[in-house]
């Protein structure tokens, strides 16, 4: 035997010891036959280590064989005598090999000398008897079955056939051809690897079957056999990674289709049905360009990770174009509500919550229709579409909730823009001076209501069509005298109504301001707003103070009656009248001019260095222009009443005119004229 083969089953032949074990303890009678073993090709391992394993491997094949029961305690020492020699390599060490043969052929020319191989003569017969011994002996080997020789045979065809097998093998692991296809599948798939590798592997069982050819037929097939599933065995891993590269590309490429056909604007489940019909087909071809002839794997379940993860895919994207077009609806809520429910709140009216109402009914229901042509393409069952429609229903009248706290948490800002454009403008808009003429009280009334209009509006969330009374508590609480006065009455006992935390048929889910925020933001707005009142009572009497020129009326009875005679004096004498009336033009063209009333806004004293700084200017600017503007008369103006009054008219506009030359230093006709107008409505 082969040095590598101790210990082996098949290539040690123990077997064929375990037979030789059988046959002498049933057909001979115990003697003493030698079993020498010779090594082959004897490796460095000392021979003191090789003989023992070997006949430990004896000495267990002899426990093992079945014994008659005489022989049942029969030690192998009695049928056996074992030897062991070991050659060394032909190859390597020739002219020592050549000399251990030599010494062991001399051992069998001596075998039958005492001490030989045939040392023990038991049973030997003379040669006379050899003929008939050797008759007798091919008699039992004929009619016993284990000594046949196909038996032989079948045992020198398993040990052959499997170092073919083995030769095989190793060649083929060896192949350049499929150690390149094994590292190159291993980074990316290889074209017609199914095949190239069919046709290595044929060629391998078939140089297999053409060295075994004349071996024993069924032992040929069984390691056939054998090798076939050791190479499939060893392409196996490239064979798989071949198909998760297949896998892995095929479903990249249907990922970058599908993408495509939703770009496209193809519906989703029938560009989901297509492109997986498409590359599960095309999966398919490469899977068939991959198979290996000799194997018969179950690849389907390639296919089927395929189609997982294809699936995988699909409702991931599902999932993301879902909340993509959810989002997108819900923006276009978003900027079609907010800004709306936001300007109808701010004019709060009776309508506002109609008109918000309203609002948010077409907004959703055109949103609604939106999405709902969206999901067709989704192929959808009615369940989750109508669980999509009513969740946007949900969130765009969760828009104008959250809309409405939000202006509710700023109604105080909101409450006091109203007073201010109630209070501090008129009808047309325009912004109010206040004259002693307007009724400051009743304005006061009416800008605090439509401030109170809005807190009601504010105060609770009404989408629905119930009716609340929630105007009516704020007015008769906060704006209603007689009622505030009974309430602040100790004597009665009515309680007040804003002394609770909810609203009256409201729950508190639609409650917006509560009635006692309502009654602290009332409180709070009307101290807040009383200082503009404060400030329009006293422009109103600091305008009636300013605009009130007339002495008291004492004054005027004490004139009237004090100055009688000086009044007839002057109705005799008309030249008086003319006198003090060109003084009195002059007066007040110097009054305007100078700006007398302006310049003592700022104070006494600034208002007398102002005009002492302009009045000789002034009186010089006059008396030029009159110089300058008078005509020779040759027509007495006391006969000519006519001509009187055109030329005090004249003389008025010279002193409209110099006056204002004096005070600016340049004449403007527009304000002449401006006076001119003036004088002629006095």
């Amino acid at each position: 035997m082969w040095c590598h083969d101790i210990g082996r089953e098949q290539a040690a032949n123990k077997p064929l010891l375990k037979t030789v074990f059988q046959v002498m303890m049933r057909l001979f009678s115990p003697r003493k036959t030698t079993l020498m073993f010779v090594i082959r090709d004897k490796t460095r391992t000392p021979l003191e280590n090789l003989e023992p394993v070997l006949r430990e491997d004896i000495q267990k094949i002899w426990d093992s064989v079945p014994k008659p029961e005489a022989l049942k305690e029969t030690p192998l020492s009695e049928f056996f005598n074992v030897e062991v020699v070991a050659l060394s390599s032909y190859e390597e060490k020739e002219e020592q090999f050549k000399e251990q043969v030599a010494t062991l052929r001399q051992r069998f020319f001596h075998s039958i000398a005492p001490g030989g191989l045939a040392g023990d003569r038991r049973g030997v017969v003379p040669a006379s008897g050899f003929s008939f011994s050797a008759q007798e002996i091919w008699k039992v080997i004929k009619e016993n079955k284990d000594l046949d020789l196909p038996a032989h045979k079948v045992m020198v065809a398993t040990v052959r056939c499997e170092e073919i097998a083995n030769e095989k093998y190793s060649i083929f692991a060896a192949n350049e051809e499929w150690c390149q296809m094994e590292e190159a599948v291993q980074s990316d798939p290889v074209s017609g690897f199914g095949k190239k590798l069919s046709a290595i592997l044929n060629f391998t069982l078939s140089e297999y079957d053409a060295e075994a050819i004349y071996f024993d037929g069924g032992v040929r097939s069984a390691k056939r056999k054998q090798l076939e599933e050791k190479l499939l065995q060893l392409v196996q891993p490239a064979h798989q990674s071949m198909l998760g590269h297949l896998r892995s590309g095929t479903l990249e490429n249907f990922k970058e289709a599908f993408e495509k056909a939703l770009n496209a604007g193809d519906g989703f489940s029938l560009a989901a049905v297509t492109c997986t019909q498409n590359y599960l087909a095309q999966f398919d071809e490469g899977h068939a360009d991959a198979v290996i002839e000799q194997a018969n794997w179950d690849t389907s379940k390639a296919r089927d990770k395929l189609r997982r993860d294809i699936d995988a895919h699909i409702t991931s994207v599902r999932v993301a174009k879902l909340s993509e077009l959810t989002s997108s609806f819900e923006a276009k809520l978003n900027e079609a509500l907010l800004g709306p429910v936001g300007a109808l709140l701010d004019g709060a009216t009776s309508e506002t919550w109609p008109a918000i109402k309203k609002l948010l009914q077409r907004e959703t229901e055109s949103a609604v229709a939106g999405i709902s042509n969206a999901l067709s393409g989704f192929d959808m069952d009615k369940q989750s579409k109508d669980k999509i429609l009513k969740s946007l229903e949900n969130y765009a009248k969760g828009v104008v909730e959250a809309k409405a706290r939000e202006e509710a948490e700023r109604v105080l800002i909101l409450m006091k823009e109203r007073f201010s454009i109630f209070f501090s403008h008129d009808s047309d808009s325009m912004p109010r001076v206040w004259t002693g003429k307007e009724d400051i009280r009743a304005i006061t009334k009416t800008a605090r209501s439509a401030s109170l209009k809005l807190l009601s509006v504010m105060a609770a969330f009404r989408l629905d069509d119930d009716v609340d009374n929630i105007e009516t508590t704020l007015s008769s609480a906060l704006m209603d005298t007689k009622n505030n006065a009974v309430f602040k009455d100790r004597s009665i006992t009515t309680s007040d109504p804003l002394a609770s935390s909810s609203w009256e048929e409201i729950p508190s889910s639609r409650t917006l301001i509560t009635p006692l925020q309502c009654k602290s933001l009332w409180r709070q707005f009307k101290s807040e707003t009383e200082h503009a009142v404060t400030q329009a009572i006293s422009a109103q009497e600091a305008h009636k103070r300013n605009n009130n020129w007339l002495p008291p009326p004492w004054a005027i009875v004490a004139l009237v009656v004090l100055g009688f005679n000086e009044f007839m004096t002057l109705l005799r004498n008309p030249l008086y009248v003319g006198v003090v009336f060109a003084v009195f033009l002059l007066i007040k063209a110097l009054w305007v001019q100078l700006d007398i009333s302006g310049e003592f806004r700022n104070g006494a004293l600034p208002g007398l260095l102002s005009l002492s700084t302009k009045f000789i200017p002034t009186i010089m600017n006059l008396i030029r222009r009159l110089a300058e503007g008078q005509k020779p008369m040759t027509t007495d103006p006391r006969r000519n009443p006519a001509l009187a009054s055109n030329f005090f008219q004249n003389g008025s506009s010279s002193f409209s005119d110099s006056s204002s030359s004096a005070s600016s230093g340049i004449t403007s006709p527009k304000e002449g004229n401006e006076y001119s107008s003036n004088l002629k409505d006095d």
